[in-house]
């Protein structure tokens, strides 16, 4: 699983140790980085470790600034 590119559900709720239920509802919701295909979701390993990135206290998404910095006035 380690180079795979594409994850499914199971893969995903493994690699980031959350519920399959919660990660089905967050992609319905689109509230993470998915692909559904036919009736299948499937999750691109790059856009799911820079979304959790992001999701950090200071990362880009909490903070809404692009270069990433916390800090006022930088």
């Amino acid at each position: 699983m380690e180079t795979d590119k594409w994850l499914t559900l199971d893969e995903l709720a493994e690699y980031l140790k959350l519920s399959r239920t919660k990660l089905y509802r967050m992609a319905q919701e689109g509230k993470i980085p998915a692909s559904k295909i036919g009736a299948l979701w499937r999750f691109n390993r790059k856009e799911i470790d820079d979304w959790v990135t992001n999701q950090r206290p200071g990362g880009k998404a909490s903070q809404g600034n692009e270069n990433g910095s916390d800090r006022e006035g930088t």
